[in-house]
């Protein structure tokens, strides 16, 4: 059965958003949130979720590459808690250690340096997020 999911990367300044299908396993990139300390206006994130009706919300994982946490994986932890009792959505975690250095990886490629601004670089990092979180669910 298909299913709709939005992913989030979370960031103190700026919080991306990507949506995607089950049936195809892609995603595509949507405006980024901006927030103050890590707390977005929830009213825009309402009417992201109400707009898109997603069946699950997937929240990127900031861990060291050894593995361990810090201090932003807590606040990630905390936004998807948020999220989940604001909006009563199911949400899981997505390890996203390498997501940002692929995204921006992927936009140089694509553009150079200056497709390197920030909100961008976040929406493409929340449709990494999403993708690897289709590939762990569908692979």
């Amino acid at each position: 059965m298909a299913s709709t999911v939005i992913a989030f990367d979370f960031g103190t300044k700026s919080i991306g958003c990507a949506v995607g299908q089950s049936i195809t396993g892609t995603a595509q990139a949507l405006p980024a949130f901006k927030a103050q300390d890590g707390i977005p206006n929830w009213d825009h994130i309402e009417k992201c979720l109400k707009e898109w009706k997603p069946d699950c919300v997937v929240v990127g994982l900031p861990l060291n590459m050894d593995g361990t946490e810090q201090p932003l994986t807590a606040r990630a932890r905390k936004f998807a808690n948020r999220l989940h009792g604001r909006f009563g959505i199911a949400v899981e975690l997505q390890d996203e250690r390498l997501t940002t250095t692929e995204a921006r990886a992927e936009i140089f490629q694509r553009g150079g340096y200056r497709a390197l601004e920030k909100g961008k670089v976040d929406g493409i990092s929340a449709c990494l997020i999403l993708e690897s979180w289709f590939e762990n669910r569908l692979g």
